[in-house]
């Protein structure tokens, strides 16, 4: 927002053509951003992330994850489902056990980067806290 509170904005009608090119050159594929926008998806679920956050400090299984989180284990299985057909996380059995882990470290990266983005901002309402009660 500007310093009136409207957000800044062109006061002139101009397209930079070389700069719209050389962006439309790189901008993701429809396929590509619907796969992104899935994973972002997964990730909006607070419940989702602290499963994650638990797996980035160690393998589990559906037993521990739900005593850590204090969730169900049908209510973390049904997670950990939508989390393995997005690829973000993998199991191993072992005997009658399976073991829960990130898929790989882009996953870790992924909480590193958002916990970092989270952080180094000025500490401000969270956006359920701002919307007006109705």
């Amino acid at each position: 927002m500007g310093k009136n509170g409207v957000s800044p904005h062109c006061e002139d009608n101009q397209i930079h053509e070389s700069l719209v090119r050389q962006v439309q050159a790189s901008l993701l594929d429809g396929l590509t951003a619907t796969r992104l926008a899935e994973v972002f998806a997964a990730l909006s679920d607070p419940s989702r992330v602290r499963l994650l956050a638990a797996l980035a400090e160690a393998e589990l299984c559906v037993h521990d994850l739900a005593a850590v989180l204090g969730m169900s284990q049908s209510a973390v299985s049904h997670q950990l489902r939508l989390l393995r057909a997005l690829h973000l996380v993998r199991y191993r059995k072992e005997g009658r056990t399976v073991f829960y882990a990130l898929d790989d470290e882009h996953i870790r990266d992924l909480l590193e980067r958002g916990l970092e983005h989270i952080r180094h901002q000025t500490p401000s309402p969270s956006i359920a806290e701002e919307r007006p009660h109705a």
